[in-house]
């Protein structure tokens, strides 16, 4: 069977990727080897926050004394927690098939194989059918690292050891959690665990959590986390994974954790291996499908987008750069740029940052100016932030006096983000941004009281 264009992986790359091209016409086949709505809907982005959000209602429950509520008998059921959780997916998995439906998109639950190139068009195994495409775009996302530590991989595969995919479908909250890497998805695992009981540990090689989080911001995010009773430890190596728990080193001195189960969060690799990129020679940078600005890789008319490409992953990235590539295959010329793609940590508090770090601007040489606010000059934040330490941080460019990074820790620091990133990507002056009306009282107001400040 012959298609416009066949789409390898249901994720948000594909999926979206999928309805965009029905919507406008071209007969299309999206290929998924698992779930539609990949990583992000079935073991990482929904779920997670589906249990997050859960454990930020108990812990309000178990500390509303401070907001004059009383509550008795709070009990945390992590079964029943799951059980939404999995409710939750598929409601969602459902509305993604309903709508490729609606566009006319053919689905194929199969692992998806490029065979070649004929005068037809590209070859896709899927099946036991093949099937040729007009165009072709790569969306297979990426999967943990299991690094080499000595006892990772034996621990894996006793159960004993997690990843992201693991660990959302434990029936029972472990009595002690090791979570090897501070990054957004350990980090967030930790705070869950944390509000439902477990005794957390988090080991992280670097001298800071949260990544690339503005090195403040972590800083306030680190003290929240140990006052609920996670412990880090920073500058520390994990060096073997046993049976009851995980040897790592820090400060030159050798010491051991014991642990009910031990979650490896160290970070992902795109999915490239496997699927037939060498029959049509696409080029790879390093474990990554390479493409330029308007997705394309150097192969004629095939694309790809999502975690696959290695830029951005993170499932809001994937699906503007889906959108890229149907609107180029499409004639209409479209690019995409990464200055303006927000990120959020979802535990309590929130984290949110999008655009330039003081950190970037040091590294590109960008001459900046830099505010940096308490979130207690909201005065919505204040009421229903109870002994809050949040801040805001805001970047410019000293040249162009125009926006150029935002930065907070707070709630509801991710529903206030994308209005940052708007600022950004439309490279708004100061000027222009002191001129717009924000609504009385909010959160985000923050961001227009730390623009004054300039």
């Amino acid at each position: 069977m012959s298609y416009d264009l066949i789409v390898i992986g249901g994720g948000p790359a594909g999926y979206l990727a999928g309805e965009r091209a029905g919507a406008a016409g071209l007969k299309t086949l999206v290929v998924e080897e698992r779930f539609l709505g990949g990583v992000c809907l079935n073991e990482g982005c929904i779920p997670s926050k589906t249990l997050l959000h859960s454990a930020k209602i108990y812990d309000y429950a178990r500390f509303s004394e401070k907001y004059g509520v009383t509550a008795e008998n709070v009990a945390y059921d992590h079964a029943k927690v799951i059980k939404r959780k999995n409710k939750v997916v598929k409601t969602l998995v459902g509305g993604i098939n309903a709508k490729l439906k609606a566009y006319k998109v053919d689905v194929v639950k199969a692992t998806g194989q490029i065979l070649g190139r004929s005068s037809e068009g590209y070859q896709v195994a899927a099946g036991d059918q093949i099937y040729t495409g007009k165009r072709l775009l790569i969306a297979t996302g990426s999967s943990a690292i299991i690094p080499p530590i000595p006892g990772a991989k034996e621990g894996f595969e006793a159960g004993f050891v997690v990843t992201n995919r693991e660990i959302l479908d434990l029936e029972e909250v472990p009595k002690s959690l090791v979570v090897i890497g501070g990054g957004v998805v350990g980090l967030e695992m930790a705070s869950y665990f944390n509000s439902a009981g477990s005794k957390v540990t988090v080991i992280e090689m670097l001298d800071h959590i949260a990544g690339q989080t503005d090195g403040d911001i972590a800083g306030i995010l680190l003290k929240n986390y140990q006052k609920k009773g996670i412990t880090f430890h920073l500058s520390a190596k994990c060096t073997e994974v046993k049976s009851d728990g995980v040897v790592f080193e820090a400060g030159g001195r050798q010491e051991f954790i014991a642990a009910d189960k031990v979650l490896i969060s160290v970070g992902r690799r795109p999915n490239t291996s496997g699927i037939g990129l060498e029959t049509i020679g696409v080029e790879l940078e390093g474990n990554a499908v390479k493409v330029d600005e308007y997705g394309k890789t150097n192969v004629p008319e095939v694309y790809a987008a999502g975690d696959v490409n290695g830029y951005s992953m993170l499932a809001h990235t994937a699906y503007r750069e889906a959108e890229v590539c149907i609107n180029n295959m499409l004639g209409r010329r479209d690019t995409m740029r990464y200055n303006a793609i927000p990120a959020v940590i979802y535990t309590n508090p929130e984290v949110a940052g999008v655009g330039e770090t003081e950190a970037t601007c040091r590294a590109k040489g960008i001459d900046c100016e830099v505010v940096n606010l308490s979130m207690r000059y909201s005065g919505r934040y204040v009421a229903e932030n109870e002994g809050g330490d949040g801040i805001c941080k805001v970047l410019i460019n000293k040249k162009y006096r125009s926006v150029i990074g935002v930065h907070m820790i707070g709630n509801p620091a991710s529903e206030i983000i994308y209005g940052a990133a708007m600022l950004i990507e439309s490279e708004m002056r100061l000027e222009d941004v002191k001129e717009l009306v924000f609504p009385h009282p909010t959160v985000a107001e923050i961001i227009r009281e730390a623009i004054f400040e300039f």
